[in-house]
């Protein structure tokens, strides 16, 4: 497992044998039978699947961006519209949505591909929108040391959508302005503006 690559074997089956025996009782306690075929090996999947939805406790999202280069290139630069699964850390339901990142270099570029494996590194795990939205800023700041970072998160949340006030459709909008983008209005509404297109 990608996700687990830093654990010891003896670890990673050490917690896959926890996480599948709590799976079973917790459909036990719900009032399954988890005895019937349907569910053999529901605890088996549901173990895979939280290794994978949860890789991003095995990640330092500052290491996935990886070397920088050095680059004069000192103008805004957007990746948008890139795609994230999480997971709400108060009902343990998923969100999702997109993620837009400007940023105005001071002498270092990462590749474009970092971009979007940050993301993964802060959304695979427990979150909320906001912490995800200050987090992605946050590591780009530190990182890079740009002049300037925005970011914005949209999400659809299934524990507004599905439980509670069962609100489908209903959209969360999260930003994170660090920089030159706090004093520099114009500099906000080109992000905007761009990302909107």
């Amino acid at each position: 497992m990608a996700g687990l690559k830093d654990y010891s074997n003896e670890r990673v089956a050490e917690n896959r044998e926890q996480i599948e025996h709590h799976v079973r009782e917790i459909l036990r306690l719900i009032g399954e039978d988890v005895d019937r075929e349907g569910l053999l090996e529901t605890p088996a999947r549901v173990t895979r699947m939280y290794e994978e939805i949860f890789a991003g406790y095995q990640v330092n999202p500052k290491d996935v961006l990886g070397v920088s280069f050095d680059e004069s290139h000192e103008e805004l630069v957007i990746v948008k519209d890139i795609v994230y699964y999480s997971q709400c850390e108060h009902h343990m339901a998923p969100f999702f949505g997109k993620v837009h990142i400007g940023y105005i270099p001071s002498g270092k570029i990462a590749g474009l591909s970092k971009f979007a494996r940050l993301v993964e590194a802060v959304t695979r795990r427990l979150q909320v929108q906001e912490r995800i939205t200050s987090e992605i800023a946050d590591t780009l700041m530190d990182a890079l040391g740009p002049h300037g970072v925005m970011v914005i998160v949209e999400g659809e949340h299934l524990c507004m959508c599905s439980r509670g006030v069962k609100k489908p459709g209903s959209k969360t909008v999260s930003s994170a302005v660090r920089g030159v983008f706090l004093k520099d209005s114009a500099l906000r509404s080109e992000f905007m503006s761009l990302v909107k297109e």
